[in-house]
């Protein structure tokens, strides 16, 4: 079968690989199609998380069509039509029976090798370094769902595959991110970041009945789509941040605050930048944590900060002095996707929200390699690439 595969830093390459098999009674192989490229996916290409080889296949949003089922998997059935969540979760340990699928105690192959890089393992993600098992990912014709009678949402006809695809990943990642937040209808909701994840996140917020969601990044596209979802944009590169906030806020800052960019934050208008720049240069620091030290200074006392933006070192200069002394509550994780499927399914079929909003971009696999870069470098205004193997 044909899939992106990872060979080094910015060296993705549409290879011919082995079709995958049946390895455990619980499995079930998904012929996909469709996938997408996600700005975690990015982490890798630029090549900031440790833990890949070459050869791997990339991917971890990705729907299709059932075609095996092994001997113990009785949810599923060839021909069902599912999305997968980018988390893998057995459905029997402790931390899946309490809903924190994220972190399942099962499901990461290499769990020795992730307790030393995170004290304790956290679930396997598909195409997503062996830190976090090795799994082979969803860029591809076909792939191996492993526990896949614990997970995968079922799609009933009449819901196309670009407005179901992203409940695997950037949809309820952006609810999570949301929720986190216990918003309450007066608050004003500050998300860092209108990529994909935070285009959801600020629908998000509105349908959980935020007054007022507030969108920073400088990229115009990005921009112009949060303002259409009932957004107030900042551009960075043109307003000074925390001084704009406190205009739109009475001085007071927001209630609560979403980082939707993660470990390579850029701040134009700041030193931080230069500086996280060539601390990650000599490895003083693996991430950019610019967005985390805006958020401490420019949130209202007592509020909440939600990290949905992936990390995955070590950073720098915290200012955990205000992050203690302002009482602020911070909230992070991958998120636990099978919690909230089957609600954002009912939002999707009730007609509250069509995900596919967020897609300007949609190819062939063999188109992914150039794609990649398309989508990281943020040109020919593309925010979300679908890809049909």
């Amino acid at each position: 079968m044909r899939a992106l595969c990872w060979h080094g830093k910015h060296d993705i390459r549409c290879d011919t690989v082995p079709d995958p098999g049946i390895e455990d009674g619980r499995d079930a192989i998904l012929k996909v199609t469709s996938c997408a490229i996600c700005g975690s996916d990015l982490h890798l290409f630029d090549g900031v998380m440790p833990g890949m080889e070459h050869g791997d296949v990339m991917g971890h949003e990705f729907m299709g069509e059932v075609v095996e089922v092994g001997r113990d998997n009785k949810a599923l059935k060839v021909g069902d039509r599912v999305v997968v969540p980018f988390t893998i979760s057995c459905g029997e340990c402790e931390q899946c029976r309490r809903g924190n699928f994220s972190v399942c105690e099962r499901s990461n192959r290499n769990k020795k090798l992730a307790d030393k890089a995170f004290g304790h393992s956290t679930a396997g993600l598909y195409g997503y370094t062996h830190l976090t098992g090795g799994y082979p990912g969803g860029q591809a014709e076909y792939v191996r769902v492993p526990y896949a009678d614990c997970g995968p949402l079922k799609i009933p006809e009449g819901l196309s595959d670009e407005q179901v695809l992203f409940l695997g990943d950037i949809f309820p990642t952006g609810w999570q991110a949301a929720v986190a937040c216990d918003i309450e209808p007066e608050d004003t909701v500050c998300v860092w970041g209108a990529g994909p994840v935070g285009q959801f996140a600020i629908r998000s917020a509105l349908l959980l009945g935020a007054r007022q969601v507030i969108a920073i990044d400088r990229v115009p596209e990005r921009l112009a789509m949060a303002a259409a979802g009932g957004a107030i944009t900042i551009d960075f590169d043109e307003e000074p941040v925390l001084e704009r906030l406190a205009e739109l806020t009475g001085g007071k800052g927001p209630q609560k605050c979403i980082d939707a960019v993660g470990m390579e934050a850029h701040a134009t208008r700041s030193l931080d930048s230069i500086v996280d720049r060539a601390k990650q240069a000599v490895m003083l620091e693996t991430d950019r944590p610019h967005v985390l030290r805006e958020m401490i200074m420019a949130c209202r006392p007592a509020g909440i900060l939600s990290v949905p933006g992936v990390y995955g070192g070590f950073v720098d200069k915290i200012p955990m002095g205000a992050l203690m002394n302002k009482g602020l509550t911070l909230r992070t994780g991958q998120t636990h996707v099978p919690r909230w499927t089957e609600d954002l399914l009912r939002r999707i079929r009730d007609g509250q929200i069509d995900p596919s909003f967020v897609i300007t971009h949609s190819a062939g696999l063999e188109d992914g390699p150039g794609l990649y870069k398309t989508f990281r470098d943020k040109e020919d205004g593309c925010i979300k690439v679908v890809l049909k193997p």
